[in-house]
């Protein structure tokens, strides 16, 4: 019988600060009570200018978040460069980020790409925040990217 490698439990203050880091990334992002990211929409989907729900059949948990897609190669593609499909501000509306810096839920409907990045937005029959971010988009997004990076440090 050959004996196993023994293999070091990883420092307590090191595991620490591994978990806190994951769970605080999945705190500030906008997911459902099974952590389930963009409301189950596929987001290598909106790259391709197409809202299109997830099939829980390809899922990837990524930092504490489930991502839902349409087929196995965009759950492929998202899993070979995550950090290009997650939407900005943790998936909250960018118009109220920008605006207030508050967290705002989203319809999954309504979204932009902008130089390569993935923005979704609150949108009901009568407020059209994807509107208001188009119409204002220069003076919005960088304060939303304050806001969210304030957001993302508490």
């Amino acid at each position: 019988m050959k004996n196993k490698p023994f293999i070091p439990a990883p420092p307590p203050l090191l595991l620490l600060i591994f978990l806190t880091l994951h769970f605080t990334v999945a705190a500030q992002s906008n997911l459902s009570k099974n952590n389930v990211a963009v409301s189950g929409f596929d987001v290598v989907s909106y790259h391709k200018n197409k809202a299109i729900e997830g099939n829980v059949n390809y899922k990837v948990n990524h930092k504490g978040a489930v991502y839902l897609f349409d087929n196995e190669a965009h759950k492929s593609t998202f899993e070979a460069n995550p950090k290009k499909f997650i939407p900005q501000y943790g998936g909250w509306c960018a118009y109220a980020m920008g605006n207030n810096g508050k967290k705002v839920a989203i319809n999954p409907e309504a979204f932009t790409i902008e130089d390569g990045k993935l923005y979704l937005f609150y949108k009901t029959l009568f407020t059209d925040t994807q509107e208001k971010w188009m119409d204002n988009t220069a003076i919005l997004k960088p304060k939303a990217d304050l806001n969210w990076k304030k957001i993302k440090t508490q």
